[in-house]
């Protein structure tokens, strides 16, 4: 005598198991066609702006961000020497994730029971700018890393590299080279100097704490280091 399966066993796995499958293969469908559409279009308003001006506008309801689209060419080199140097020596040469980096920061971050250090690469910091919030947890890591080897798939470094300088956060509320340049210096990206340009670079990993602490001893003896760097440092 043959038993019948219960068809509520069966609902209950299509939506633990097969459902959560297909909405996770339809969410990195959207993050490819987005990145196949940016290979050759540039982006406007990523994620992480997007987020940052909705904190910004509960204090101030007209609040907007500051980013102006330049092309690659139109950035100084001092500023791309400058970045390379501080934020991802080997950008040039890795797949887009640099493993012994990625290795101390778990080390580090096991250490203090928490998610301190990221070791993310200039390709890693620019998936999170474009889809992903600032938030720090090993599941957004993972996602993360996917988009990442995406961006690698699809670009090729100058392309990264490219967005990157355009969309990434110097200030509260200014992204990008131009308005960073054009906010600190009052002058075009295109004309920054080694010594601009490498302390834009060092404000990175916190730009919002810099832009209110332009002076700290941390951020000139970083600076300096940069500078002596920056000739060694490899362009796309």
């Amino acid at each position: 005598m043959t038993t019948k399966k219960s068809p509520g066993r069966w609902a209950w796995v299509k939506w633990v198991f097969i459902v959560p499958i297909v909405l996770f293969l339809a969410v990195q469908a959207y993050f490819f066609v987005q990145i196949w559409w940016w290979v050759d279009h540039n982006p406007t308003m990523t994620a992480f702006m997007r987020q940052q001006q909705a904190v910004m506008r509960e204090k101030d309801p007209n609040a907007t961000v500051r980013q102006q689209w330049v092309p690659y060419e139109r950035i100084s080199r001092n500023l791309k020497r400058a970045i390379i140097a501080s934020e991802d020596a080997n950008f040039s040469e890795h797949d887009g994730v640099d493993w012994d980096a990625l290795e101390k920061a778990f080390e580090r971050n096991d250490k203090r029971g928490k998610v301190t250090h990221g070791g993310s690469t200039i390709t890693q910091q620019l998936a999170k700018n474009l889809f992903l919030s600032g938030s720090r947890s090993y599941l957004r890591k993972g996602q993360e890393l996917i988009i990442t080897y995406m961006l690698e798939a699809l670009m090729d470094k100058q392309r990264i590299f490219e967005i990157y300088l355009n969309v990434v956060e110097f200030g509260r509320g200014i992204y990008g080279a131009e308005a960073a340049a054009r906010y600190y210096y009052r002058i075009p990206a295109s004309k920054l100097g080694a010594a601009q340009a490498a302390k834009l670079a060092v404000m990175l990993p916190n730009p919002r704490y810099y832009d209110a602490h332009r002076n700290t001893k941390y951020l000139n003896r970083r600076t300096a280091i940069i500078l002596k760097r920056m000739g060694s440092a490899e362009l796309p």
